[in-house]
This record gives C-alpha cells, sequence and structure tokens, in this order.
C-alpha cells in the first residue's frame, strides 16, 4: 500500500470507474475487467481494482481468467479484487457464477485486499455466498439502488455500499442516502459521463452538510475499507 498514491481529505473519491481519466482533486479507483487483461501501473490519483466480471465469463475463458486474477493481484497499485459477482439477467450459468466468485474471494482473502462486488437480482446468492465463506476482508456493492431493508441487511453483515449514479442523483434517492450510517457509503460514476462532484454535492445536500465535510467522511470510510486507518 505505502507504494502507491492515496487520496486525501480534500479529494473527491471515484471509488468504481472504468477507463482512466485523471482529474485535479480528484482520486480515481479504475476498474479493470479480466477478459481485458489490462495491467496497473503506477498513476498519480488513481488506484485499481480488477476482477471477473459476470457478464464476460464463460466455461471456455474461466480458467484464463483466474490466472490474471492471480497474476495482478499482487500488484502494489491493485488495491481489490472485482468487480465480481452475480448477474441473473446477463452471464453464464449459475453454477459458473458461483464457483468463480468464491475463486476470487479466495483470492482476496489470500492477499488480505477487499472485494468490489457486481450483484444484479441475486441477493439471496451473494448473501449465501457471504454467510458460507466467511469472508476475511470487507465487501463493497458497487452501484447500489436498492431498497432501505437490503442496504441495512448488506450493511449488517459488514458490507458497504456505493450507489448507482444516475439512482443517486434523482431526487427520490435522499431518503434511502439520509437512512443509512454515513460510514458505510462510497460514490461512483461506474465509467459514466458524469461529475463526481456533481454527486458529491447532491449527497451532500440530501445529508445536510457540505461537501467539504462529505469529502472527510468519504475518506475515512477508504481508510477503513481498505485498512489504511493506521497509514
Amino acid at each position: 500500500m505505502n507504494e502507491m498514491n492515496l487520496p486525501s481529505p480534500n479529494d473527491y473519491i471515484d471509488i468504481h470507474t472504468h477507463g482512466v481519466r485523471p482529474a485535479p482533486g480528484v482520486f480515481i479507483v479504475a476498474n479493470l475487467l479480466a477478459h481485458e487483461r489490462e495491467v496497473p501501473e503506477k498513476m498519480p490519483g488513481i488506484a485499481f481494482t480488477a476482477g471477473i466480471h459476470p457478464w464476460y465469463l464463460n466455461e471456455k475463458n474461466h480458467d484464463q481468467l483466474i490466472k490474471f486474477v492471480l497474476r495482478v493481484a499482487d500488484h502494489p497499485c491493485l488495491i481489490a479484487i472485482g468487480e465480481a459477482g452475480f448477474d441473473k439477467l446477463k452471464g453464464p450459468a449459475t453454477e459458473l457464477q458461483k464457483k468463480t466468485f468464491e475463486e476470487q474471494i479466495i483470492i482476496a482473502n489470500d492477499k488480505k485486499k477487499p472485494v468490489i462486488i457486481h450483484c444484479v437480482r441475486a441477493w439471496e446468492d451473494l448473501l449465501s455466498a457471504h454467510k458460507k465463506l466467511k469472508p476475511l476482508t470487507p465487501w463493497l456493492i458497487h452501484g447500489f439502488r436498492g431498497k432501505k431493508e437490503l442496504a441495512l441487511q448488506l450493511i449488517s453483515r459488514g458490507m458497504y455500499l456505493s450507489f448507482w449514479f444516475d439512482f443517486v442523483l434523482q431526487t427520490e434517492s435522499a431518503t434511502l442516502i439520509r437512512s443509512l450510517p454515513k460510514d458505510r457509503i462510497f460514490l461512483e460514476t461506474d465509467g459514466a459521463d458524469i461529475d463526481i462532484r456533481n454527486v458529491y454535492a447532491k449527497v451532500a445536500l440530501d445529508l445536510d452538510i457540505s461537501v467539504d465535510e462529505l469529502k472527510v467522511v468519504i475518506f475515512e470510510n477508504f481508510g477503513n475499507f481498505f485498512r489504511l486507518s493506521n497509514g
């Protein structure tokens, strides 16, 4: 961890995005998809995650994708495994998704790195996997746009939530945002053509705090999620 750039309390943190577009005052966590075989590199203001997205997984490429994740898992600029997870709308057979997810959690546990989760209409599979695997590192659900009850259930398991950018910018998302503990939230752009600063502004308004205060909240969440609290 000491070999890579880390955010400051003054930075906006985009916890999950695709593509690398450095911007002043914005710390980017760029997601690399295993099937694209792009390797992390040291870049100012950018850290990386890498994992097997269920959309791009099949029986033929499974072994190759796992080998890629294993190969990059020790890279000092790779701070998490994922996005990994489950998708009932687009992806291979459920059993292959479960097998591949479990393999990535084993890698994350071994490397002591947290996990970025993709989950679409497969919450029972995810919760079942969490109970079975007893992960040693925290999980972050990216692109969350579910109900309060589900959000609290995930948080009760020790998970963090990053809201889907389109959902969080809608007026009606404020009720959910206000109902959740601030120490479990993150914000993201997921590679969309939006400005993370606008996302922060909306959520700060929802929480009735300043943008600078929200920056500190998410900076502290970053430290806790990546277990950097002690430097």
